[in-house]
């Protein structure tokens, strides 16, 4: 019995979703829940929720199960031949597989202590593959070279480690990425929220403070609840180790302020 598979991707129209649905099911025997990584940021959207998905394994007040979190996001910026290859680690009971690149990775390093991943090379794993799946020389190139990877590679390279198979990969130590200085937003939520990527903590933040958000002045509450209606506010958020969200009591931080997922937010205190 394979453990509960949560499938974050950016390759996610509804013609994806039903190709990743059905392949996972005929692998697996269990439909994934596949969940979209879009707007103008994934990786940083991606690095966000993979750390929030993991840290929503803990304090359950019993064992509970192993999952499997499979991350997908692919841009071609010519890094790599046919795109970031393919990593997996473990965090407890949990595994995730996922594209490798540091900044998505980092906020899993900096707060959940995954300081290496093991990672992959898909034409190397298919080739060893031969000596226990059914996949012919002229499959395995194909599989390889296509570029829909999270499609016909991710699900077998996260079945093969799954049932202890012999997978050829190389254990990396996460650096630390190149990223622009300054605090971002990692995510806007769908109430138009700012999950940003500091704690009230990193700014030495107390409840009451005034905080210049470029040339506004809005308070840190410790709490949604504590902000008037129709005001903007820093509040400590559900996300991460208690990162900041920009928020508007009954309304939109992202449409007050102009931010999107990856923008860089000038905070003065």
């Amino acid at each position: 019995m394979y453990p509960p598979i949560t499938y974050l991707t950016d390759c996610s129209d509804t013609n994806a979703q039903a190709r990743l649905t059905t392949r996972m099911a005929a692998l697996f025997g269990r439909s994934p829940v596949v969940l979209p990584l879009g707007g103008p940021a994934p990786l940083e959207a991606a690095g966000l929720t993979l750390l929030d998905v993991l840290l929503s394994t803990r304090l359950l007040g019993e064992d509970g199960f192993p999952t499997a979190t499979l991350v997908n996001v692919a841009p071609r910026d010519g890094s790599w031949p046919n795109g970031a290859p393919f990593c997996w680690f473990r965090h407890g009971r949990h595994t995730v597989f996922s594209t490798y690149d540091p900044l998505l990775l980092d906020p899993v390093r900096r707060h959940l202590g995954v300081d290496s991943v093991e990672v992959t090379d898909a034409p190397t794993v298919l080739d060893a593959a031969g000596s226990w799946a059914r996949i012919g020389e002229p499959d395995a190139v194909d599989v390889a070279a296509t570029q829909f990877r999270s499609l016909w590679y991710l699900p077998l390279l996260a079945k093969w480690v799954l049932d202890e198979r012999p997978v050829p990969s190389s254990p990396v130590e996460l650096p630390v990425p190149d990223r622009p200085d300054g605090v971002r937003v990692a995510l806007v939520d769908n109430f138009g929220n700012c999950k940003l990527t500091c704690t009230a903590a990193d700014l030495a933040l107390t409840a009451g403070d005034r905080v210049a958000v470029g040339r506004t002045k809005v308070r840190y509450h410790d709490h949604l609840s504590e902000v008037p209606a129709g005001t903007a506010a820093l509040v400590t958020g559900s996300s991460g180790p208690g990162f900041l969200e920009l928020v508007v009591n009954g309304g939109s931080a992202a449409l007050e302020f102009g931010l999107r997922d990856g923008d860089t937010v000038d905070l003065r205190s």
